[in-house]
């Protein structure tokens, strides 16, 4: 018997056993009983007072587990969920041809064209995740977990052998993470708050693709968060200048005051999965032994 085990014995039994082991009276195991042990009373923790409990674990939960598989420094990619990939977009395009219907041929043709971000998207992540897999320290995509440019980012890390972070949310009509997320870091949360701060936790750099509210919202966030000095810069890069230009008029916000020139240093436009890993290099170093510049972001 090794009796030093007996130095570092619990000296309490684990919420785990406890949980384990709790088997209610017969008196008290219907709905309306109170006898529960409170972490397992799933009732009770969704109870509208105990909403700061649970934010608290939409914080804790990625972050432990992320702790645990060892990542520390991420690339995050925001983009559309209704962007397809080119052969989804050519079959479209095909089905509306015989089909000689001029509005979804019209509609298919949208999809075509925007379709080479899907490509774009994934051809990227699969070049961070096989430029940094010998890195100190590797980077992981990480995406909002659903389709479209999500899937891309994930897919692309998927395909080349490497893990990929999905943060799904859940969405009164329902969104179902892609299928190359890896399962032990593809996460669900209730709260776009907490979702959001964990795309920037670790993140050296950010990746926006063609997108709506959803991809508009996430990005300008970062852009205040930055701007107001809240959290380090990093690099943002705007992929697609065409799209993002017809969208939003930087120059008008500056010409107008509401913006300062110095502002539009936040961001980058690139078109290719190359040129957006070059200016990551460039920032970052990764091409030399030493990754001096590296690391995770505790800023948040």
């Amino acid at each position: 018997m090794n009796k030093r085990s007996d130095l570092t014995a619990r000296n309490f039994p684990s919420a785990q056993q406890e949980a384990g082991k709790a088997v209610p009276q017969t008196n008290y195991d219907g709905p309306e009983s109170a006898y529960r042990l409170a972490f397992t009373d799933t009732d009770f923790l969704l109870r509208q007072e105990l909403r700061p409990v649970r934010m608290q674990l939409e914080l804790l939960k990625p972050e432990m587990q992320q702790q645990e598989l060892g990542i520390e420094s991420t690339i995050v990619i925001f983009g559309s969920a209704r962007i397809v990939p080119r052969d989804t977009a050519e079959r479209l395009v095909a089905d509306a041809t015989s089909a000689g219907n001029p509005t979804a041929l019209a509609i298919a043709n949208r999809h075509l064209v925007m379709s080479r971000y899907y490509e774009e998207a994934r051809r990227f992540a699969e070049i961070v995740t096989t430029r940094s897999r010998s890195m100190t320290t590797p980077l992981y995509v990480v995406t909002g977990g659903g389709p479209g440019i999500m899937e891309a980012g994930n897919r692309g890390a998927f395909e080349v052998g490497g893990k990929s972070i999905g943060l799904n949310i859940v969405l009164p009509h329902e969104q179902a993470p892609n299928p190359y997320i890896t399962p032990e870091l593809c996460f669900q949360f209730h709260y776009f708050g907490l979702r959001k701060m964990h795309f920037l936790m670790r993140s050296i750099g950010l990746v926006c693709f063609p997108g709506g509210f959803g991809t508009l919202d996430e990005m300008f966030e970062v852009m205040t968060l930055m701007q107001t000095g809240k959290c380090r810069r990093r690099p943002i890069l705007l992929f697609g200048k065409e799209f993002w230009t017809k969208l939003i008029n930087f120059d008008w916000l500056v010409e107008t005051g509401m913006i300062s020139e110095l502002d539009l240093q936040l961001f980058k436009f690139v078109e290719t999965a190359e040129e957006a890993w070059d200016i990551l290099d460039a920032e970052y170093g990764f091409s030399l032994h030493e990754n001096e510049k590296g690391g995770a972001s505790a800023d948040i």
